[in-house]
């Protein structure tokens, strides 16, 4: 399958039709899901790639309520405002691998609507030269990092299979 379903607007493309019915039932499919909603200008240079998603003031999440596409249009109800929303399209572009759809209004041709679920942010935390610890309980390998300097501990339980695969991709 592949990681991108694009539908547009009076395409004569054979997929088309096809691609708008998956988009449409992945759209119907976010009801009563928390999505993350974006707005963003298309740059000058008119590539969507080069939009900077991250995080921004007046991105939302809430959990979108009644979706459904009538003709070209996207119909939604966000929890607290008032009656149904709506976009007409005049193309849609479904990335399958993130679970985010790219609305291009036909009403703004220059900006683009990106909705999916929500991105998971890790937290990294950094250890340089830690103090490093080991033994085993059971079948499984504790390994107890430390940094004194941060005050900071990080205790890994790993299977022995886990611990393989850590000591395979350990250069040296």
């Amino acid at each position: 399958m592949p990681t991108k379903i694009v539908w547009q607007q009076d395409s004569s493309q054979p997929d088309n039709a096809n691609n708008f019915a998956a988009i449409k039932q992945w759209w119907a499919d976010l009801n009563a899901k928390e999505v993350a909603w974006q707005q963003r200008l298309i740059p000058e240079s008119g590539n969507p790639d080069e939009i900077d998603w991250d995080s921004q003031r007046f991105d939302e999440k809430f959990a979108l309520q009644l979706p459904e596409i009538r003709g070209i249009t996207l119909y939604w109800y966000k929890p607290g405002s008032e009656g149904t929303r709506n976009i007409t399209a005049k193309k849609l572009e479904l990335d399958t691998a993130r679970q985010k759809l790219y609305i291009y209004p036909l009403s703004q041709p220059q900006l683009v609507i990106r909705v999916g679920k929500p991105d998971i942010i890790y937290q990294t935390i950094e250890l340089k030269d830690p103090l490093i610890a080991g033994t085993s309980v059971g079948d499984n390998c504790v390994l107890l990092l430390r940094d004194s300097k941060q005050q900071i501990e990080v205790k890994l339980t790993l299977s022995r299979a886990s611990l393989g695969k850590l000591l395979e991709n350990l250069p040296g």
